[in-house]
């Protein structure tokens, strides 16, 4: 059952990591909840004359919710995206996408029928002309706007239920900041009320599979604009580190001279304006990140709350880890107890895996540690820091 349910996440997953496909951020494909474009190979709705796909209503779950969800029906985020669109692409085959026009991850070619293998490697592996083309291509990403995906401003109700679109572009790195955030925000109950204690990518078995797709749909993205078709994320391999190694200019920034929040001016990421950090001004104004500039990234690893995060992990918290035999157990939540899943997002002991959320282990030991933009889980995918350790993850 448990298999079953993971298989089901990763299919619900793949759309619903797309958020909002510029094609259907419009008046007339909100007030028909219809999110249908055509597939340009040959002009219909999802490639429905060359078999790729056809418009179907959406298929949400019917397993009852758990006690954790007491305010159901108030969040646009629940049945995604049924609140905004319940007629959407079902594509066929390994075709993928808001319009069946790309191949699953893993395939590729005309009819996407060729299996393609890509390597994530160690970033310490990467010759210095590799990992000089990484870091260009992550200021590229920061850069180029989306053509694929823009953001929502409001709310559906904001929109007023479809009539008045609220959308904006946005970059393709800070899409993937934004789609981050959007998932783990809180819920705006109206008036100054918010829900804080809801997250729809952490703290419950779609953690991981939520992150792969995330993961493999920001490799997509880089690789269409850059027409690099087998880049891949590399990886920090952080088990046993003393230190922030990749924390130089070298390779994503290091410490500056004056400011140890601050990275140095000789790192390209020092220019970089964060997004999505402020979540209890959004919260007062009952708003949504609009992607607006709010400052450079901060960072100040190692300088970190010591009680509760006291080192980084070890290759001995993961081998423990790997060696549990539950994906997910008791109430699949943060409380979770011999829950390979919970004991790696880091709410259990890498030692015991008994849920110890006052604790923060392997995953959120990580975040902790950055003690800066990666430390608040909303806006945490700012720092490039955060790709290179959730492929690690992964």
């Amino acid at each position: 059952m448990l298999l079953f349910a993971m298989s089901f996440l990763l299919i619900i997953l793949q759309p619903s990591t797309g958020q909002f496909p510029r094609v259907c951020a419009n008046t007339q494909s909100l007030l028909s909840k219809e999110c249908c474009p055509p597939w340009d190979g040959d002009g219909s709705p999802c490639g429905e004359l060359s078999r790729r796909g056809s418009c179907q209503n959406i298929l949400l779950s019917q397993a009852p919710l758990g006690p954790q969800f007491p305010f159901s029906g108030v969040d646009d985020r629940e049945d995604w995206p049924s609140v905004f669109y319940n007629r959407t692409c079902r594509c066929e085959g390994n075709f993928m996408g808001f319009n069946c026009g790309e191949c699953k991850f893993g395939f590729s070619g005309l009819n996407c029928t060729e299996r393609q293998l890509r390597t994530r490697r160690n970033i310490f592996q990467l010759t210095t002309s590799e990992k000089n083309k990484f870091l260009a291509y992550l200021n590229l990403a920061k850069n180029v706007p989306s053509q694929d995906y823009v953001i929502a401003t409001g709310t559906y109700t904001q929109m007023n239920n479809g009539s008045n679109p609220m959308f904006r572009d946005i970059n393709v790195y800070d899409l993937f900041v934004w789609m981050h955030y959007y998932a783990s925000r809180d819920t705006l109950l109206g008036g100054s009320s918010v829900w804080r204690d809801i997250d729809f990518a952490h703290e419950a078995p779609g953690f991981l599979p939520w992150h792969r797709a995330f993961l493999l749909m920001w490799e997509r993205q880089i690789q269409k604009i850059t027409g690099d078709e087998n880049f891949t994320i590399p990886y920090w391999d952080w088990r046993d580190a003393e230190d922030c190694v990749v924390c130089t200019d070298e390779y994503m920034g290091g410490r500056h001279p004056t400011n140890p929040n601050l990275l140095s001016p000789a790192s390209i990421f020092s220019s970089w304006q964060v997004i999505c950090t402020r979540s209890e001004e959004y919260n007062s104004q009952q708003a949504l990140c609009n992607a607006t500039g709010e400052g450079p990234i901060r960072r100040n690893p190692g300088n970190n709350d010591k009680s509760r995060t006291p080192r980084l992990p070890s290759s001995a918290d993961v081998e423990f880890c790997l060696s549990l035999t539950q994906y997910e157990s008791g109430s699949m939540d943060k409380m979770a107890n011999y829950s390979f899943r919970n004991t790696l997002e880091g709410f259990a002991d890498p030692q015991t895996a008994i849920s110890n959320p006052s604790q923060s282990g392997l995953h959120n030991a990580l975040h902790i540690y950055m003690n800066g933009s990666m430390s608040q889980v909303q806006g945490s995918a700012n720092d490039p820091i955060f790709v290179l350790r959730h492929a690690f993850v992964d």
